[in-house]
């Protein structure tokens, strides 16, 4: 396999480096800095420049306003975003569009696809179940109701579900298949919790009682949901890549100018073995990512499903981001320590991407079943 990037991929990490050159990580509030503050909105002025750029229509299709690219471009800008902690909810976004692309009726795509694309229409997406540790796709029940569904459940840990337009929801039938409903933000029966992310990103709890949602706004398509779930996956490990190369950039300038005994600390042992390490770490994340984000993109065979590719990637993502992100604290010693220092925010963001990717125990017992059912070889 080949793993260049297109011209057209490498066009998009332009110019998302071009847009985040101006995003500084520690310059709002968040809990790691200001007890209690959560921000009350993502950040409009960076949403409208990736408006601007056409990099919220990745997955979204040219008659639609958006630019055709994959999953494969839409981790390249992630990666970029999480070098600066840039409070947007793109990932949600683009992967609910790409859902409606993919699995739309035509008169849904019409209506939905270029005001996403110009960000005019914001989309989340509720993936966590009940607790953030159950299956999504069983948190919601969803009953016939004419020309119509009728839902009732919760979902917890919805990005930005207060500050978005539409609400993209997984409910299961009575006969086992997963739907995919559009919900608005304001909607009868539907009531929004407020919730906190670690790092003071805005999350909401919903709650669905006989929401009533036409089928117009609902996606059947057997596989959507999993093909949801996938995405966000892959998404959240393109974050937590793009979250720690800046932990570990930040890391090594520091060691370079830190002096102890008249030596720069970088140059001890010790220090340069840590550091490899999670140099380490870091190309195992990217490699696995980069295979999960190509079996989605391209749909291409292999002896695992997708769910596979994405499960390692995840391992590496939970795992890796972690220990970076404290050996980052270790290497800072005191000053990482120091809420003013950007570290601290870097070091919030991390543990909510790793409570949001969950447990690698979790994801090696589903590699494990895979490997059961499609032995290798």
């Amino acid at each position: 396999m080949d793993f260049t990037f297109t011209e057209e991929q490498q066009a998009v990490v332009e110019a998302a480096r071009a847009l985040f050159a101006g995003v500084v990580p520690d310059g709002v509030p968040s809990p790691a800095r200001t007890p209690g503050a959560v921000a009350e909105d993502f950040d409009r002025a960076v949403w409208a420049r990736l408006a601007d750029a056409d990099l919220l229509g990745l997955l979204i299709g040219t008659e639609h306003g958006g630019v055709d690219l994959d999953a494969i471009a839409l981790c390249l800008v992630l990666r970029e975003s999480a070098k600066v902690l840039a409070r947007v909810p793109l990932l949600e976004h683009a992967a609910a569009a790409a859902l409606v692309q993919a699995h739309g009726s035509a008169e849904l795509r019409r209506r939905v696809l270029p005001r996403a694309a110009l960000g005019q229409l914001v989309l989340t997406a509720a993936a966590h179940g009940r607790t953030g540790h159950d299956r999504a796709d069983l948190a919601v029940t969803a009953r016939p109701d004419g020309d119509g569904w009728l839902l009732d459940g919760l979902q917890t840990a919805v990005p930005w579900a207060q500050n978005a337009d539409l609400v993209l929801v997984p409910a299961r039938a009575d006969d086992g298949h997963t739907i995919l409903a559009l919900v608005p933000r304001v909607h009868e029966g539907l009531t929004i919790a407020e919730q906190c992310s670690t790092s003071g990103e805005r999350l909401g709890e919903l709650r669905l009682e006989d929401v009533r949602v036409d089928a117009r706004d609902v996606i059947e398509a057997a596989g959507a949901w999993d093909r949801l779930r996938d995405l966000l996956a892959t998404g959240t490990c393109a974050l937590a890549l793009g979250l720690g190369e800046a932990v570990l950039r930040m890391t090594g300038e520091y060691t370079g100018k830190r002096e102890q005994f008249g030596h720069p600390i970088a140059t001890f042992q010790a220090v340069a073995v840590q550091a490899a390490d999670r140099y380490i770490d870091l190309r195992a994340m990217e490699v696995t990512l980069w295979q999960a984000a190509w079996r989605i993109s391209t749909g291409a065979d292999s002896a695992l499903p997708v769910t596979g590719d994405v499960a390692v990637a995840k391992i590496w993502a939970s795992e890796g981001v972690r220990r970076v992100v404290q050996t980052a604290q270790h290497l800072h010693g005191g000053f990482g320590a120091d809420t003013d220092y950007p570290l601290h925010r870097y070091h919030a963001w991390a543990k909510q991407l790793e409570l949001s990717l969950g447990p690698a125990a979790a994801y090696e017992e589903t590699l494990g079943d895979l490997l059961a059912a499609h032995p290798l070889g």
